[in-house]
């Protein structure tokens, strides 16, 4: 498998260029040559295996060519002692609980096989690789995660400070070792574009290996078509083709949805459920992209105004504006949209959940009454509600077990260093930390 840039089709990178690079030196993104397909009896086998077990099939299909598969098979068994279990809620309702990894959210699924992956690809270089991650919430927690006294690897996270909860911020912070953290004054969207400035930047990138872990990175993207594959094995017998409802901010996950329909698995529509920061839905709407500067919401890791992964989206779509409607139906939650959802499924199905996924369930209710409920729908659960237990006590009434690990981590004290969302500072920052 050979992997291209959006921006220059006609430039292929191989699989270990593609993971350590992180972003094509363009600055697109990179795109699979083909999209692997599964055999329909290999898909329908999955009703019988495990997590690890169908994320070690998925990933043969992608990168088997490149790696041994024994090899493959123990990254996915080291990566998933977790489950991602689909719950019902009620009639055809269900929740994707996608936060039973070590860091209490979806992005630990990614995070995980990715480290494992970079590490495996990684072997024998002499010079360390810096990671880069511009994160909303959740994904520095689960790369730092993942990441954690990996040999050969420095992971350098951005955050914007005051924009992300107490709980997330100490899950960033508080790791030492590999992983720093940087706490930016300013929004995501300047994390974000710190990162991509970083990349372009010729004597940064003389003076230091540097790569992604974000959904930018094709590494990250690819294992988050395994729980995708996961849901569907768990639906009763004889069930429809599922609705995927998916919270959305940097549209990685809907992305790793769209591929994993094109390998094959059984969908229906999918949902692209957003706060505020709706420049995506207004798209399929208007047909304008129009990015902007992002609004706080409670939904944090949704706060995003550009959200890079748009451009695969239009790119799998073949830059069809009506394929991607017939395919993506759209819905935006304001707060005291998200609340009233929090407040309903709690009242309704007395199932605790946070703000992301109350956008989806809102997603979801809105679909509903345009199109029924002849599919089921399974929403993406993002997050363990005591990641966001303020909003979850004030709302719902209810407070949320506090998982073991969480409860240790805030005791922790915080490690980070403050700077200006300019890049000049974190650029004399890189590059004395190549001196070190």
């Amino acid at each position: 498998m050979r992997y291209f840039s959006t921006k220059d089709p006609n430039h292929p990178f191989s699989l270990r260029d593609a993971v350590l690079l992180g972003l094509p030196p363009d600055n697109g993104l990179f795109m699979p040559e083909r999209i692997p397909v599964l055999p329909q009896p290999m898909i329908e086998a999955m009703r019988s295996m495990s997590l690890p077990e169908i994320a070690s099939i998925i990933s043969k299909a992608w990168f088997g060519d490149e790696i041994p598969a024994s090899d493959l098979e123990t990254m996915c068994q080291d990566a998933y002692p977790f489950d991602t279990p689909l719950v019902r809620l009620r009639d055809q309702t269900y929740m994707l609980e996608l936060f039973h990894g070590p860091t209490l959210a979806f992005k630990d699924v990614g995070a995980r096989f990715m480290a494992r992956l970079m590490a495996y690809l990684n072997k024998g270089e002499s010079r360390k690789l810096t990671i880069l991650v511009a994160t909303s919430g959740d994904t520095g927690s689960a790369v730092a995660s993942g990441f954690w006294n990996v040999p050969g690897i420095d992971v350098v996270i951005l955050y914007p400070s005051g924009k992300v909860s107490e709980w997330q911020e100490k899950q960033l912070t508080t790791w030492g070792n590999n992983i720093t953290a940087l706490e930016v004054d300013g929004a995501f969207d300047d994390c974000q574009r710190l990162v991509k400035e970083a990349f372009l930047d010729p004597e940064l990138r003389g003076s230091l290996r540097l790569s992604s872990a974000n959904s930018i990175s094709i590494a990250r993207l690819v294992p988050q078509i395994f729980y995708y594959f996961r849901a569907v094995a768990q639906l009763p017998t004889g069930s429809a083709d599922p609705v995927f409802v998916v919270p959305s901010g940097n549209f990685g996950n809907l992305t790793a949805g769209i591929l994993a329909w094109m390998m094959g698995l059984g969908v229906h529509r999918f949902v692209a459920a957003t706060n505020s920061n709706d420049v995506v839905p207004e798209y399929l709407h208007t047909g304008e992209f129009t990015p902007r500067a992002s609004v706080s919401t409670m939904s944090n890791a949704m706060d995003v105004g550009n959200p890079s992964n748009f451009w695969r989206m239009t790119a799998l779509f073949g830059n069809d504006l009506e394929a991607m409607r017939k395919m993506i139906f759209a819905a935006t939650a304001d707060e005291a949209t998200t609340a009233r959802l929090m407040r309903l499924c709690w009242d309704e199905c007395h199932y605790l959940t946070e703000p992301h996924a109350a956008v989806g369930l809102y997603g979801w209710e809105q679909y509903v009454k345009q199109n029924g409920s002849l599919h089921p729908g399974i929403v993406l659960g993002t997050a363990h509600p005591s990641k966001f237990i303020e909003a979850v006590e004030a709302i719902s009434g209810r407070s949320p077990e506090v998982p073991a690990a969480l409860a240790e981590v805030i005791r922790k004290e915080k490690q980070a260093v403050r700077m200006r969302a300019e890049f000049s500072e974190l650029r004399r920052f890189l590059l004395e930390k190549s001196k070190i």
